[in-house]
């Protein structure tokens, strides 16, 4: 029987469970945060490292925004791969133009810098997009990228070292988590028991040990997409979060704030590729390797195993030709293939469930994680233990 009682017990050792339990380490609480797996292999290391909230919406655009503050602010003290290279958005015909420009009216509105990029200037700025693509640019110079791989093993060795009151472990699945008195008891699987003021969970896409029942009627779906990364070539000229006109076809920002979104129709060459849910990034790594992507595909979260654990490479090869009309580069130089899978809803941002006044689920944020979650978790905290 472990006997130290923390004021906090963070269930998920991914970016959303993290930042839960840093921003409460900074309200000066005593943490203890579990993680299932030898380390964290989920969502959060297996997407393209961008920090946009140039696509979100309402809120969601205010935690980005400050999300951005607190990575740098971070990086500031401990080197968490963060760099500052901006997010550009390329519009390759008049419809994907029209957009940005109406997407840059909303945000001359909210005072969010941006500016816009002449077909000469994308050039000279991204030398490896093609000619033949680029019309029209939309840049957001204050956004960042991070390493996926790295970061949050960076951040989590960053707490331990700076918060005493901090605990970590790895490989300790949490199978059960009840109120007991006034306190919350969690136990995991070796069967030791820890207590708590409170919890919070950030299961991520992990719906069978914990509260199962309100996971499968909960209307979340699981999606599961696809991405590639090249081999090392650092005279690409690909730096920073390099967006394209399908993701301008996709993005909430472009959906909610330009008038023209609804009525603009989809080009035949694009029918498939949304088909699949493909929209093309692409985001150079630090070891100068291209991450491209990526695809999405849904099911229900009853039918998370449907989704199976290959690759499909039509999908994949969908990709590749489209990204061979946006780059020069040599996109089928793969060093490696992966899948991501995340749960979201369809109808809501995220899921909160507040089962009592101590036991929180905080999951199912969909993409937005590594771009809001920061943002995000300082608000939950703050509400959890106002």
């Amino acid at each position: 029987m472990n006997t130290d009682k923390y004021d906090l017990i963070v269930v998920g050792g991914g970016i959303l469970g993290t930042f839960h339990a840093y921003h409460a380490l900074l309200l000066g609480k005593k943490v203890l945060q579990l993680e299932k797996d030898n380390y964290p292999v989920g969502a959060t290391v297996r997407n393209f490292g961008m920090v946009v909230p140039s696509g979100m919406t309402d809120e969601w655009f205010e935690y980005g925004v400050r999300s951005l503050e607190i990575y740098q602010s971070i990086q500031k003290e401990f080197d968490i791969s963060v760099r500052k290279n901006g997010s550009v958005y390329i519009a390759s015909d008049d419809d994907e133009q029209t957009l940005i420009n109406e997407l840059k009216t909303y945000y001359d509105t909210k005072g969010y810098t941006q500016k816009i990029l002449s077909k000469e200037q994308i050039l000279q700025k991204y030398t490896s997009v093609k000619a033949t693509y680029a019309k029209e640019a939309l840049f957001f110079p204050q956004e960042i990228s991070i390493e996926p791989n790295l970061m949050i093993y960076r951040l989590q060795e960053y707490m331990r070292l700076k918060f005493k009151e901090f605990t970590l472990l790895y490989n300790s699945p949490a199978i059960d988590c009840l109120p007991v008195g006034n306190d919350v008891e969690v136990t995991i699987t070796n069967g030791k028991k820890f207590k708590s003021l409170k919890a919070v969970i950030c299961n991520g896409y992990e719906f069978k040990l914990l509260f199962p029942d309100i996971f499968a009627e909960s209307g979340q779906v699981v999606t599961k997409l696809q991405m590639m990364r090249t081999v090392s070539d650092h005279s690409s000229g690909l730096e920073g979060n390099i967006l394209t006109g399908l993701t301008i076809r996709r993005y909430e920002s472009f959906e909610e704030y330009c008038p023209s979104f609804k009525s603009i129709k989809t080009p035949d060459h694009y029918a498939e590729l949304k088909a699949y849910g493909i929209h093309l990034l692409f985001k150079k790594a630090a070891d100068g390797s291209i991450i491209i992507g990526d695809s999405h595909e849904y099911v229900g979260v009853s039918h998370f195993d449907d989704l199976g654990f290959a690759t499909n490479n039509y999908i994949n090869e969908l990709m590749l030709a489209e990204a061979e009309r946006i780059v020069n580069i040599d996109v089928r130089s793969i060093a490696g293939t992966w899948n991501g899978f995340y749960p979201q809803h369809p109808k809501k941002n995220i899921l909160e469930y507040d089962l009592d006044d101590r036991i929180h689920i905080r999951t199912c944020i969909g993409g937005k994680g590594m771009t809001a979650g920061a943002g995000y978790a300082e608000n939950s905290i703050q509400q959890i233990f106002q």
